[in-house]
């Protein structure tokens, strides 16, 4: 959820619900998210944790960049602001790492790959649990062997970016294969994502071995995250999904609309797609105009509810405990 629904409130509204919240480090700079984690800290005291991106490859196609870029001169015009310059950068890699050590972050989760086995050992020294997401066994055993306290298992069906450790090969396994496989490859705890927006969902992720579920678009509608009205009325249609690079440069997952559809052949370039379209999908969601920028969601987006996030979670829980007590007296 980084980049605009994530919000110290939210994190803060689902710890005191009893789950653990989060924060979306990523597009931001080390400043803001400092700033993010006192604040969240000023709203509970409860553990949360803090998602960051690995440094991206290098860009196997240069060339693709520039002509991904001069195709993007009729949207800049139709929305009045310039193509941005594209730039390949780590996000603050090392910069967010020590501000993780230093702040004492309970829990510090990795998207696009896996952290070197030291830096896991440095978090892990500074009290850590580190989380790494994983779309395949094979990412699932390297992070395993560096060290990971669990994996984050995100299934195909999940909204916004592909967290796999090559953008040139994907993972397309959906969650409920992907758990029994990572099972097998890896003897670590296992947090469940994608597509998972009620109780029923949740209980069927725990009966194939996740030991928790981490949920993004379920909370997206709550009054407590950032998402766009734009973007809010997208979720709640019935819009299909589809995962497409036109708006960062890498594989994500969002409801299909003129941009996702006129724009199918961008390069795997990330992060430099993402800072060419950045001007213009911002100008696009202060305009209101849903067509114009990316709207990150999983499979089952439109199951997505508007109610405050600690009734959400309170209602996922007891809807899970529900849906599992219900299937064992079905199989006595």
């Amino acid at each position: 959820m980084a980049g605009g629904p994530s919000t110290p409130e939210l994190a803060a509204a689902v710890a005191g619900a009893g789950a653990l919240g989060f924060l979306g480090a990523g597009y931001k700079t080390p400043d803001a998210v400092r700033k993010d984690i006192g604040a969240l800290r000023e709203l509970t005291a409860r553990p949360f944790g803090v998602n960051l991106f690995t440094p991206p490859a290098p860009v196997a196609e240069p060339d693709a960049v520039g002509r991904f870029a001069d195709s993007l001169g009729a949207e800049a015009d139709r929305y009045g602001v310039p193509v941005g310059e594209p730039r390949h950068d780590d996000d603050g890699w090392t910069e967010k790492l020590a501000l993780m050590t230093e702040l004492r972050v309970p829990v510090v989760s990795f998207t696009f790959g896996c952290p070197a086995a030291g830096d896991v050992q440095d978090l892990q020294r500074a009290g850590a649990a580190v989380w790494v997401t994983v779309t395949t066994p094979a990412e699932a055993a390297a992070a395993a062997a560096a060290g990971a306290d669990a994996l984050v298992v995100q299934g195909s069906e999940a909204g916004g970016h592909r967290a796999t450790f090559d953008d040139a090969t994907p993972g397309d396994i959906g969650l409920i294969a992907l758990l029994q496989l990572v099972g097998s490859a890896a003897d670590l705890p296992l947090i469940a994502t994608g597509g998972l927006m009620n109780g029923r969902g949740i209980a069927a992720a725990l009966a194939a071995g996740a030991s928790a579920a981490a949920l993004g678009t379920a909370f997206m509608l709550c009054p407590e995250a950032a998402t766009t009205p734009a973007h809010r009325e997208a979720i709640v249609a019935e819009g299909d999904t589809a995962l497409t690079r036109a708006f960062t440069g890498r594989t994500a997952r969002g409801i299909v609309n003129r941009w996702l559809r006129e724009h199918p052949d961008a390069p795997s370039a990330y992060p430099d797609v993402h800072h060419l379209t950045a001007k213009v999908r911002a100008a696009a969601r202060s305009q209101g105009d849903p067509d114009g920028f990316n709207l990150w969601a999983g499979q089952a987006h439109s199951l997505a509810a508007a109610v405050p996030a600690a009734d959400l979670v309170t209602r996922l829980w007891e809807e899970a405990r529900a849906a599992l007590r219900a299937a064992v007296s079905r199989t006595v």
